[in-house]
């Protein structure tokens, strides 16, 4: 059934204007059509609602991991300071008692080294869940032989048992910040060159955040080669590159702060509007310039963590056999003698 709208007569295609219609008077207005016999438009489908972005996440001031860290601490200030000798002895009572957990937990260590080699162990649970649990007994275990011990030296044997303890609990604080240095965080996989690379090169796509000052990403170009090119590039001294890479990167960070504050100084006598913006034109170009350092400074260090780490391994592994054998021969002196 057609519509009132198809009853509006339209002149055809090939019909010829007639001249004399126009000198004599104007065509009369067509009256509006009413909204519901209007020519029918293409109108666009509702548009489905995008998913709810979810809220950036805040970091967390206390989290479980800073929670334990702040206890370890709290824990190590007041067994140095208060006089716990006078309430715990290593031969007896609570304080034989912590020498115990503080050797079984120590020794409960391996069974993450049992779980990563190890095929059958899979049904202990995944790597991960045992990775936690190794970095929470190597900070649990020392704390309790150093209560055990008084945080005070003993005997020539019980001596060479605490600084094997406190080596290797050392060794591990290290083995974590390098391990940090090359995965996806704590827990995440580990990372390869080609990733960090393209990581940097995604920041180099985003350089219309500082469109004001045009020379500043060539400067930094120019930064980032001379910082891939930092420190000695033999592989058998990969592993002090970190220390160069990180100075050049805080002094190349200084010198392009100081050329962005006086880029903006100088366009600010001659615009107001960089003037009244000034502020936030410069905290703009100080995290691009920061972010960009940072991939550029991880991309350069890489190498010479993973160089540092497996060197790393090769020395934290005789530690744990040299603490084994101390803590043997400290508890058959300690029941026999």
């Amino acid at each position: 059934m057609a519509s009132p709208a198809r009853h509006v007569e339209e002149a055809p295609e090939n019909a010829r204007p007639d001249p004399t219609a126009h000198a004599h008077a104007l065509p009369a207005p067509k009256a509006p059509l009413p909204s519901d016999a209007r020519p029918a438009t293409p109108i666009p489908p509702p548009r489905a609602k995008a998913p709810a972005q979810p809220a950036p996440h805040q970091q967390r001031w206390f989290t479980p991991a800073r929670l334990f860290f702040i206890a370890a601490v709290i824990l190590l200030y007041l067994g140095w300071y208060l006089p716990t000798e006078r309430y715990i002895s290593p031969k007896r009572g609570v304080g034989y008692a912590l020498g115990i957990i503080g050797g079984s937990l120590m020794l409960l260590l391996f069974l993450y080294s049992a779980r990563k080699h190890i095929r059958w162990l899979r049904f202990l649970g995944p790597t991960v869940s045992w990775f936690r649990f190794h970095m929470v007994l190597g900070i649990l275990g020392p704390l309790c032989i150093l209560y055990h011990s008084n945080f005070s030296l003993g005997a020539a044997n019980s001596n060479v048992a605490l600084f094997s303890m406190l080596t290797v609990a050392g060794s591990g604080l290290i083995g974590r910040y390098i391990y940090a240095r090359i995965h996806q965080g704590l827990y995440g996989s580990k990372l390869t060159l080609g990733e960090l690379q393209v990581g940097a090169e995604g920041l180099r796509a985003i350089s219309g955040t500082v469109g004001f000052l045009p020379e500043l990403v060539g400067r930094l170009e120019d930064t980032e080669k001379r910082l891939l090119a930092t420190g000695p590039q033999l592989p058998l001294l990969g592993f002090v590159r970190p220390l160069f890479v990180a100075a050049a990167a805080l002094r190349n960070r200084w010198r392009l702060r100081r050329y962005i504050r006086k880029c903006l100084r100088a366009a600010a006598r001659s615009s107001t509007a960089v003037a009244a913006e000034s502020r936030r034109l410069r905290q703009t170009a100080y995290g691009y310039v920061d972010r960009r350092l940072a991939a550029a400074r991880r991309v350069a260090e890489f190498q010479g963590y993973e160089r540092l780490f497996s060197l790393w391994h090769a020395l934290h592994f005789p530690l744990i056999f040299m603490l084994v054998v101390a803590a043997v021969v400290h508890v058959i002196a300690v029941h026999v003698y």
